[in-house]
């Protein structure tokens, strides 16, 4: 991905490349020079005045950057955002499970979780909002035991404990995190017995999505697990850079058209990651350059377009899955499904793991709508589908690095390996589109906002979007903790506004397992859409098998 800044008059007048120094060189000369003129007339004021004037000179200045009697880290304008997406209906909260096998205790979990968890400075940090935003600000009062709860699940005669367990997760997703303290909370329940039969324990863990998005969480999984290693440390300055970077990159792609133009990005793959970390790297984008005008022009048609794409979007079809949410949620999830049968269906049809698995969403969530009744024939819904935008060396960072690209997923096509097809063709288009990086921005630009104008501008994306569906690569081998074996984990994407159906896919240990949220309101049973999953995979693997085969 290449860069080219067209700086204007007053940039070129400094004679300086990268458009990060220049902003903070030219402001830092104008603050000095300011400074210079005040301290000139306050040197002809008595010295009682002098130092009330540097008083409030020193109050206002605190008051600007919004850490007034504070002393902390200023919060992103894109984890901001995330911030104040809370609602009545949708609370920003990752929600995730792990059962575990023999079992632990409560004394053990709070041993690991000071003596790795809390390297995370974010772990420690509660948040303090003001006008302009919000700032991450030690909790000189943090306390573990409010953060790592011993739990009892309550189970109705003839319940399962899975079941209940399901029912509890549900609970806690509409229970705000107390603002008073870190944004973040694990639920022990330590005599826990799945359907399998094994004794063991099941962790419930609850964390704010301003702390960090799904990719930068696996991080964190890693570094508290038995043989994980501490986060590294992150300079001061590090942070610093990697904040202006943001609003560099947040007010290149709102106005392109303003002396800032980027390069059209490829975002198959991991080029995304790559991609942004060019272009939040000025200096080095300068140096590649672009190749001319012919660039420039491609450049401006790329990001107009994907930008009246994501304003123009069309309307859901109207399924019972859309509607205005209620007050209460429910999860479910599946056992796990062998990957290597996943590789080996997207091998032999020459599609992606994605696109086959998320072809069996569509399917599941097809074949739900018809055991309720409905017919999906002919209908499509808009999944949200996030796109990571860093490199995954860079995930312990934490934050939120993602962008949004909606797919609009053939509900209505009952044929699975025609359906596996239209997605493959659906996920092609995609690529080379600049919607994510839009969408990074358009948070990055919302966190500036107060909140109602902040809830205007991401109900664009909940007016024409049914659910919010993320598929994060999780450990390839099977994790232990304090000594026990995670038998299974899963987690659930939160969704905002008016979205009451969330999606998430994640492989761990060998197996891939399919989770769903939803409002009761839209869905009161999600187990069923679940039961739907494997059904619709083992037709799409019986299916692939009877193809006619090559010589």
């Amino acid at each position: 991905m290449v860069t080219r800044i067209a700086a204007s008059d007053a940039t070129r007048s400094e004679g300086l490349a990268n458009p990060l120094n220049t902003a903070s060189q030219v402001a830092r000369r104008a603050r000095d020079t300011t400074a210079a003129a005040a301290r000139a007339g306050a040197q002809a004021l008595p010295p009682a005045a002098r130092k009330a004037a540097g008083a409030v000179q020193k109050n206002v200045r605190r008051a600007a950057t919004g850490m007034l009697g504070l002393s902390g880290e200023r919060m992103s304008k894109v984890d901001t955002a995330w911030l104040r997406m809370d609602s009545d209906s949708n609370l920003m909260m990752i929600n995730g499970v792990w059962t575990l096998a023999p079992g632990i205790t409560w004394e053990a979990l709070c041993e690991r979780v000071q003596q790795r968890l809390l390297q995370y400075p974010r772990f420690r940090q509660r948040v303090v909002e003001d006008a302009a935003g919000a700032t991450w600000v030690e909790d000189r009062h943090f306390d573990i035991a409010a953060h790592v709860l011993r739990e009892t699940l309550p189970h109705k005669p003839g319940q399962s404990m899975q079941r209940a367990l399901q029912d509890r997760v549900g609970e806690l997703a509409m229970q705000p995190l107390d603002p008073r303290r870190p944004l973040w909370q694990m639920h022990l329940v330590e005599n826990f017995k799945g359907d399998d039969g094994q004794q063991g324990s099941a962790l419930i863990v609850r964390i704010h999505h301003c702390i960090a998005d799904g990719i930068a969480l696996i991080s964190v999984t890693m570094s508290i697990v038995d043989g994980g290693s501490e986060p590294p440390k992150r300079s001061r300055k590090e942070r610093e850079a990697a904040t202006t970077a943001e609003d560099w990159i947040a007010d290149a792609l709102i106005k392109p058209f303003t002396g800032l133009t980027v390069k059209a990005l490829d975002l198959a793959g991991d080029g995304a990651a790559r991609s942004l970390k060019v272009l939040g790297d000025p200096e080095k984008a300068m140096q590649h350059g672009l190749a001319g005008t012919m660039d420039m022009a491609r450049v401006a048609y790329q990001l107009v377009s994907d930008a009246a794409a994501l304003a123009l979007m069309p309307d859901d079809s109207p399924t019972r899955l859309k509607g205005q949410p209620g007050q209460a949620k429910r999860v479910a999830w599946c056992p796990p499904i062998p990957l290597e049968e996943v590789k080996a269906i997207g091998k032999a049809l020459n599609c992606s793991i994605n696109d086959v698995l998320l072809s069996c969403v569509a399917g599941a969530i097809g074949g739900y709508l018809r055991s309720q009744g409905d017919d999906p024939t002919g209908q499509e819904i808009r999944a949200m589908i996030p796109v990571n935008l860093r490199p995954m060396e860079e995930a312990w960072k934490l934050g939120n690095r993602f962008g949004l690209v909606p797919l609009v997923l053939p509900i209505g096509v009952a044929n699975p390996v025609e359906r596996v097809y239209e997605v493959r063709r659906r996920m092609a288009a995609l690529k080379g589109s600049t919607q994510p990086i839009l969408a990074f921005a358009m948070l990055a630009v919302a966190g500036l906002m107060i909140k109602p104008a902040q809830d205007a501008l991401l109900n664009l994306f909940g007016r024409k979007t049914t659910a919010v569906m993320t598929n994060v690569p999780g450990p390839k081998e099977q994790l232990t903790l304090c000594g026990a074996r995670v038998t299974q984990c899963m987690f659930w994407v939160p969704q905002s506004g008016d979205i009451g159906l969330g999606v998430s896919i994640l492989s761990y240990g060998g197996g891939v397992q399919f989770g769903v949220i939803t409002d009761t309101t839209l869905c009161p049973e999600p187990q069923r859409i679940i039961d739907a999953f494997a059904p619709e995979f083992d037709q799409l693997s019986l299916l692939t098998l009877m193809l006619p085969w090559g010589d």
